[in-house]
């Protein structure tokens, strides 16, 4: 199963109740298996030295002899808990205390989403999907995803207090899977939340997960950075049939699940790291790999959105196998670098063929799959590093706009060389 098969954005479309009665029953029953357990277990020890469970869990052959006459001395061991140190007591409660302090600022800045669309009947609209999003401007500004909006006729926001109010579609990116929306808020006062630098985080950062998951709403969730810089497929193909590259995702074992999409992925200062967006899942639940767009990206999107209703992505016209890193063809083939961005094909007449860029011409089988080698080799754009195709996505959508020009330091037969490129505008 491939990863778009395997991927699942998480909107929650509206059904029936999930069941909570197994869940009831098993904890009825683990609460009857521990009372059982706990007045029926001690620990002996034998003639050995070796610890025995008695008193009707497990008899060793020592506890009742062969005239099945037991044993009068058997001694229970006392279990005495260790003592914690009042310093350790006390970094616990702080810990939980700022978990506490940060759900109590951020999710005043939460809403739960509800998207209708017209049903048969004209002017009838049907409840088609629930989702999360968050205040980013007190002014009435809102992010969520673009799949939880995506043929809405008509978008609800409910804030944790109670508050309702209609909203607009300011625009959205289904690319980056990002929305603005814009709620009038009137004289109400609300609650916003920060963008912090997503370049800066680092994996086994603990994060915080806020949103509407099977319509819980106000439910947050704990966990850690699993990975980062995660590309997936965006849910747009292209006029070729592919998918352009969501690069630099986040990675987390934060529990996610429909409904949880749009809502923020914060850090323990309570500020936005990203917008939850899908789950990694044979399920259609939460099994441990949740991701989120990255808050630079999300950022860098809404301000256009908010500017100018659009979003415009650089592009440098090129392809390359982004399955096969390029220290593992030099192995086999001796390239003159082992990171970078080997470019296959270049497109005709985009900004890499203007500028020059180099194809590669000699076709060779690896792992039985042909591939192009030859081409240029790009290492660096701008003077940033560059090992991958990934990280070459990731630097062009964060950190450049279509009509820039950038330099980008290429090898070619061996040599180093830097070009001048004007980046175009992505094509639809």
């Amino acid at each position: 199963m491939d990863l778009m098969e395997q991927t699942h954005t998480t909107r929650h479309r509206r059904g029936r109740r999930q069941p909570l009665l197994f869940v009831i029953v098993v904890l009825a029953l683990a609460m009857l298996a521990c009372t059982s357990a706990l007045s029926t277990l001690g620990l002996s020890n034998d003639g050995d030295g070796e610890a025995v469970i008695v008193d009707g869990v497990a008899n060793d052959e020592n506890v009742a002899g062969d005239d099945e006459t037991a044993v009068d001395d058997t001694q229970v061991a006392v279990v005495t808990p260790t003592p914690l140190p009042d310093d350790l007591i006390s970094q616990a409660d702080a810990e939980e205390q700022l978990l506490i302090n940060l759900y109590q600022r951020a999710s005043p800045a939460v809403v739960s989403i509800d998207v209708s669309r017209e049903g048969p009947s004209e002017g009838d609209l049907i409840d088609v999907g629930e989702g999360s999003g968050f205040v980013i401007d007190p002014s009435g500004l809102i992010i969520t995803n673009d799949h939880v909006i995506e043929d809405a006729n008509a978008v609800r926001v409910t804030f944790i207090d109670g508050r309702v109010y209609e909203a607009e579609v300011r625009g959205s990116d289904p690319f980056a899977d990002i929305a603005v929306l814009e709620i009038d808020p009137g004289d109400d006062e609300l609650v916003s939340l920060n963008f912090a630098d997503s370049e800066a985080l680092l994996v086994g950062q603990r994060v915080i997960a806020i949103g509407n998951p099977l319509g819980l709403s106000g439910t947050m969730t704990v966990g850690f950075i699993s990975a980062l810089g995660r590309a997936l497929p965006s849910q747009v193909t292209t006029s070729a049939g592919g998918f352009f590259s969501n690069p630099l995702i986040i990675q987390t074992d934060a529990a996610i699940n429909p409904g949880n999409s749009g809502g923020p992925l914060l850090n323990s200062s309570g500020e936005v790291i990203g917008v939850n967006y899908a789950i990694r899942t044979e399920t259609g639940f939460f099994t441990g790999i949740s991701f989120a767009v990255p808050a630079n990206t999300a950022k860098r999107i809404s301000d256009q959105i908010i500017a100018t209703g659009e979003v415009r992505y650089p592009y440098m016209g090129i392809s390359s196998n982004a399955e096969v890193t390029l220290a593992e063809l030099s192995l086999e083939f001796d390239l003159p670098v082992a990171e970078g961005v080997l470019i296959s094909e270049v497109v005709p007449g985009a900004a890499a063929d203007r500028a020059g860029l180099l194809g590669g011409d000699d076709e060779v089988i690896f792992r039985g799959s042909p591939l192009l080698l030859g081409g240029d080799i790009i290492t660096a754009i701008n003077g940033v590093r560059i090992r991958n195709f990934d990280e070459l996505i990731g630097y062009l959508v964060t950190n450049t706009s279509a009509g820039e020009v950038v330099t980008v330091s290429i090898v070619r037969d061996g040599e180093a060389i830097d070009i001048e490129m004007e980046l175009d505008e992505r094509p639809e």
